[in-house]
C-alpha cells in the first residue's frame, strides 16, 4: 500500500477510535471540550503529516510503524502495550470526570490545554522533520545517523518530551484534572523505555556514547 493510502487509514481509523474514546464515555455529543480536542489533535497530526509526505516520505512510513507489534525487543514491546493503555485509560478517565463532575475545571484551562496538546504534538512532528530516523518503535537502522543539533542539542528525547507535554494537556483539554493522575504511570514507562533505548543506541549508533556526555539531560534541561 502506498503511503498516501497508509496515511488516509491511519488517519480515518484514529479519527473513529477518538470519537469513541470521546463520546461514548461522555454519554452525549454536546462536549465541546470533546470536539475542540478532535479538531486540534487532527490538525496538529494531519498538517505536519502531509507535509512529511511531500518532503520526506520515509521518515513518515517510519512514524507510523507504531505499536507493540512494531518493537522488536520483547521489553519494549511490553512498555508501549502499557504506554498505550495508560494513554486509552487517561482519555476514557478525563472524559467520565467531566460527565460526572468530579471536578471543575474552566474553559479557559481546557483552551490551555489544547494549546498544550497541539505544542506537544508540534514538538514531535518537529523531531521527525529534525531526525527523519526517528522512528515510533526503537530501532536502529544500518545506514543511520546521529542527530545532535536542534532539539537534540537541548536534550537527548525531544520526542518523548514532545509526549509529556501532550499528556499534561489532554486531560486539562477534556475538562478534568482527574486524568492528570494517570501522567505518574505515564512518566514511569517512559522513563523505562529511554533507558532501554539508550542501551540499544549505545551499543549500535556510532557516536552516541559522545553525545551523551555531551548532551547531557534525556527529557528535560536542567531536570533530567
Amino acid at each position: 500500500m502506498k503511503t498516501i493510502g497508509k496515511l488516509t487509514l491511519s488517519s480515518v481509523w484514529g479519527i473513529a477510535v477518538f470519537v469513541a474514546l470521546l463520546f461514548v464515555p461522555a454519554g452525549t455529543l454536546h462536549y465541546w471540550q470533546g470536539w475542540v480536542f478532535l479538531i486540534v489533535f487532527a490538525l496538529s497530526t494531519w498538517i505536519p503529516s502531509l507535509y512529511l509526505l511531500r518532503t520526506n516520505p520515509a521518515a513518515l512510513e517510519r512514524r507510523m510503524r507504531a505499536g507493540p507489534l512494531s518493537e522488536t525487543r520483547l521489553l519494549q514491546k511490553v512498555i508501549i502495550s502499557i504506554a498505550l493503555l495508560s494513554l486509552l485509560g487517561m482519555v476514557v478517565l478525563s472524559v467520565l470526570d467531566h460527565r460526572f463532575g468530579w471536578s471543575s475545571v474552566p474553559a479557559t484551562v481546557s483552551l490551555v490545554g489544547d494549546v498544550l496538546v497541539a505544542l506537544g504534538l508540534a514538538v514531535c512532528m518537529l523531531v521527525v522533520i529534525q531526525n527523519g530516523y526517528a522512528a515510533a518503535n526503537v530501532t536502529v537502522e544500518s545506514d543511520q545517523r546521529l542527530a545532535s543539533t536542534g532539539l537534540y542539542g537541548l536534550v537527548r528525547h525531544p520526542m518523548y518530551t514532545g509526549n509529556v507535554i501532550l499528556m499534561i494537556g489532554i486531560p486539562l483539554a477534556l475538562g478534568s484534572y482527574w486524568g492528570l493522575v494517570l501522567i505518574l504511570p505515564g512518566l514511569v514507562v517512559l522513563g523505562l523505555r529511554i533507558r532501554d533505548e539508550e542501551e540499544l543506541l549505545g551499543q549500535e549508533l556510532a557516536g552516541y556514547q559522545e553525545y551523551r556526555r555531551r548532551v547531557h539531560y534525556r527529557l528535560v534541561p536542567y531536570v533530567w
